[in-house]
């Protein structure tokens, strides 16, 4: 299993790395700069708001889905076409709920509008997602892998034809963008749609009430779940722009959406070894087999990665904002480097979460996600009006490392993990020397591009040395033939 994680992950990390970091960096950057941190900020607010109610199209199932097809394959041509259905009932249960909480939180006109095409985006992206569950239970990563930059591969070739292909005389707006978005999403959606019809045996929908009933029940606790990490996880942005009215509101969701967007890129990376990480979870408890050398393993990687991203991201947070964005550079700057500590919270989430996830854990994952969004709305209340954009990043990392620590503590009792003193002072002295390395690489008398190229390489040498990365391992595993 620790074979088939590696080389999997390395493709789907290729694929990503070669893809999303020009739609960051080219496209959706450009994009910021040239509508300006007021618009992008409104529509980042109602991105935002329709997420929050996103589980209502998925309730669960994917998650469930994933879990359930990966312990039992067999049950794919039994339950795709009746799932199916469902997507699409639960769908117009989203856009009632959403359009009637839009409303009475204030939303017109334009604001309406603009939330009825997030909303159909947010529809096809469960959707794919669902399609995507299919097929990564089955083990078929490569085609996840090429399903999960589909998406991007054509929002960049719509935005670059927007943006520089000099069709329109106005400059890009906002709502072309989110055209871009749906187009692409259709796109990716249909294809996802016909690589599962090919693995079931699908014919038509099936309206099957008491199957309906059956997956709610099951998937149920995976909906409470989704539903309590997406508000301490989107609610902060909703929350500047209704405490901090006007014109000012819009602004500061603006700044906050400059230091969240690098945040939200890294974390893709981490999300993508979760959706390896789930199926495989899943075969190893149902086949009896221990997880913790797979564990540790995943959540080693991501840890050293995740450090040597917060710590660089917090001593180079203002060139990096400089070189990205065009207003509001240094308050965008001081949000960006606390932001980014988030990402040691969620990448240590993405292990031990989707563990405790794959084990059916879901009444403790629950209670615990439940204190983290009373914890994180709390916060954000007595922060923003003092603090706005910066208070909101401040409330996300306490509220993200606690809920990572909260399920690490969860797994160790859970699975009775071995406690391994030694192991934790290596990470406690890599993450004292990674400090230490971006303080004395930041203050360096040369480019900052150098001297943040330098701090990542002697970062990466540091894991090597005190042992976090073992590359003979490494090869002698990727090269074995067992699972």
């Amino acid at each position: 299993m620790q074979r088939k994680f590696l080389t999997n992950l390395g493709f789907l990390l290729f694929l990503n790395l070669l893809i999303k970091p020009f739609w960051i960096f080219g496209i959706d950057r450009t994009v910021q700069n040239v509508v300006g941190a007021e618009d992008f900020g409104f529509y980042f607010t109602i991105l935002n708001f329709s997420f929050l109610f996103n589980i209502l199209l998925d309730f669960g199932i994917t998650n469930f889905n994933n879990r359930n097809i990966a312990q039992n394959t067999h049950l794919l041509n039994k339950h795709f076409s009746g799932i199916l259905a469902m997507k699409f009932m639960l769908a117009v249960v989203y856009f009632v709920v959403t359009f009637s909480i839009g409303l009475i939180w204030g939303f017109r006109g334009t604001g309406l509008w603009m939330l009825a095409l997030l909303g159909l985006n947010q529809f096809l992206i469960s959707f794919i997602l669902y399609l995507r569950s299919n097929v990564s239970a089955l083990l078929f990563f490569k085609t996840d892998s090429v399903l999960s930059v589909l998406d991007r591969i054509l929002m960049i070739i719509f935005c670059s034809i927007l943006l520089w292909g000099n069709i329109s005389s106005q400059p890009m707006r906002i709502e072309w963008f989110v055209y871009a978005q749906t187009l692409s999403y259709i796109i990716t959606a249909l294809v996802a749609l016909l690589v599962v019809i090919r693995k079931a045996s699908f014919t038509r929908l099936n309206w099957n009430v008491p199957f309906f009933v059956m997956i709610i029940k099951q998937s149920l606790p995976f909906a409470v779940l989704v539903l309590l990490m997406t508000f301490y996880n989107r609610f902060d942005s909703v929350l500047l722009q209704k405490l901090i009215p006007g014109e000012e509101g819009k602004i500061q969701v603006g700044v906050y959406a400059h230091g969240y967007r690098l945040l939200d890129a890294a974390n893709n990376i981490a999300y993508l070894v979760s959706v390896l990480l789930l199926p495989l979870f899943a075969r190893q408890l149902k086949s009896g087999m221990k997880v913790e050398n797979l564990a540790r393993l995943s959540f080693t990687l991501l840890f050293v990665l995740s450090v040597i991203v917060s710590a660089g991201s917090w001593y180079y947070s203002y060139p990096i904002m400089d070189l990205l964005y065009d207003h509001y550079i240094s308050n965008s700057a001081t949000v960006f480097g606390v932001l980014m500590g988030c990402f040691i919270g969620y990448s240590t989430t993405y292990v031990f979460g989707t563990l405790l996830t794959a084990n059916g854990s879901l009444k403790y994952l629950n209670l615990v996600a439940a204190g983290g969004m009373l914890l994180n709305v709390g916060l954000n209340l007595i922060l923003i009006p003092w603090y706005g954009a910066l208070g909101a990043a401040w409330a996300s990392l306490v509220t993200q490392l606690l809920m990572a620590a909260s399920q690490v503590i969860l797994a160790v009792i859970l699975f009775r993990f071995r406690f391994n003193p030694r192991y934790l002072i290596t990470l406690l002295a890599f993450v004292a020397g990674v400090i230490l390395i971006s303080r004395i690489t930041s203050g360096l008398s040369m480019h900052w591009i150098k001297s943040f190229t330098l701090m990542l390489g002697v970062s990466f040498i540091l894991a090597l040395f005190l042992g976090l990365f073992n590359i003979r391992h490494f090869f002698k595993l990727v090269a074995s033939r067992q699972d």
